[in-house]
């Protein structure tokens, strides 16, 4: 990842006030599987939270995050409450992390 590019979660909370097929009824409507995301955005996960509704992270060019929430605004709204989330991939840090922990511990038992 370079530094034009960010990672952005985004939360798609259910409107439990609406069942499944409506549900899916205004996200056909409003074309969102073929909508969303938008073009020059990756999709890294894209999960379901039962309870809460789906957390889709994505990675893009920083310039297109304005895109993102176009989209978001033309085909979510009305069938979720949205929340954005910048975000990273922490895996690197704690591999990191580990092993300066290791480093430390092993200095200070010699």
């Amino acid at each position: 990842m370079n530094e034009n590019t960010l990672m952005l979660t985004v939360l798609l909370r259910h409107d439990q006030t609406q069942n499944l097929e409506q549900l899916q009824g205004r996200l056909d409507d409003n074309d969102w599987w073929h909508g969303f995301p938008p073009e020059g955005c990756e999709v890294v996960s894209w999960v379901v939270a039962m309870g809460i509704g789906q957390i889709v992270t994505l990675r893009l060019p920083a310039h297109r995050l304005s895109t993102v929430n176009v989209e978001i605004e033309r085909r979510a709204w009305g069938t979720f409450a949205t929340e954005f989330y910048p975000t990273y991939d922490f895996v690197p840090v704690r591999e990191r992390l580990t092993r300066e922990s290791d480093d430390r511990s092993r200095a200070l038992s010699s």
